[in-house]
């Protein structure tokens, strides 16, 4: 498996004025620091354009105001690996270079295990290539277990495991997936954030696996992928899922930030 843990963060700007300069500072300062740190496998950031915004699944939570999606990859020791990207967070804004913190809200952060990779025949890759191939975009999908180990839930599991991820996969354009069930976040019921942090600092608890989230890889346009998606028949017992946030999402092109002006 390409790694066992992983961080999302789902990211609006409070600003609109400040999408050129939070993208700058993104995508040619911050990533590229984490992506040198040795425990990082690798990370990615999408973005939820309007036009992707359009197609997208509201819930009427706070999630509803996500317009970036952040994905990181943690080797071996874990531990030590989210330790030393979580101080760079903090040394970072003592070098003055977290500007971020004045224009942002994160509706979700948080840590996730790596559950399982799918990757179609097609791109000739296996799962663990996926995250480093390149893409048009993604198609997200956020959901709550109000019930995270009931037996009804394990097979709603089974369900998009056998069924719905082989089928969305199996749609033109799409590459594969991967599937991520939450260890902390900020969504849950316990979790309280760390006074003087610039990061997440997770809690060890019983929400762990509240949170699923599914990342499917787009070759095609992620219009097309998110209408293609609409059309598949949902669970027949979907009482004990609550979908937080579904919708798709553009690669983002450096210096090509101009989706909300």
């Amino acid at each position: 498996m390409l790694a066992r843990k992983a961080f999302f963060s789902f990211t609006g700007i409070n600003d609109p004025t400040k999408h050129r300069d939070y993208n700058e500072w993104h995508q040619l300062d911050h990533r590229p620091e984490n992506l040198a740190l040795p425990g990082v496998v690798w990370g990615e950031r999408w973005v939820h354009s309007p036009d992707c915004a359009a197609l997208a699944t509201n819930s009427g939570t706070s999630v509803d105001a996500t317009q970036y999606i952040n994905l990181y990859w943690y080797r071996e020791p874990y531990e030590q690996s989210i330790k030393e990207w979580q101080d760079l967070a903090e040394i970072a804004f003592q070098w003055g270079r977290r500007p971020d913190v004045a224009w942002t809200t994160r509706p979700l952060m948080g840590f996730f295990s790596v559950v399982k990779g799918y990757a179609h025949p097609r791109v000739l890759v296996g799962a663990d290539v996926l995250p480093f191939r390149p893409t048009r975009g993604v198609y997200v999908t956020l959901t709550q277990l109000l019930e995270p180990h009931h037996p009804d839930t394990d097979a709603l599991l089974a369900w998009y495991d056998r069924e719905r991820i082989p089928q969305i996969v199996d749609l033109p354009g799409v590459a594969g997936a991967w599937t991520f069930a939450s260890d902390s976040t900020t969504l849950d019921p316990r979790w309280q954030s760390t006074p003087g942090s610039v990061t997440f600092d997770p809690i060890e608890g019983p929400d762990r696996g509240t949170f699923r989230v599914h990342v499917y890889f787009l070759d095609g346009d992620p219009i097309d992928a998110a209408k293609a998606i609409a059309t598949l028949p949902a669970h027949d017992n979907v009482h004990n899922e609550r979908a937080l946030f579904a919708g798709p999402l553009r690669t983002i092109i450096p210096w090509q930030w101009d989706w909300f002006d």
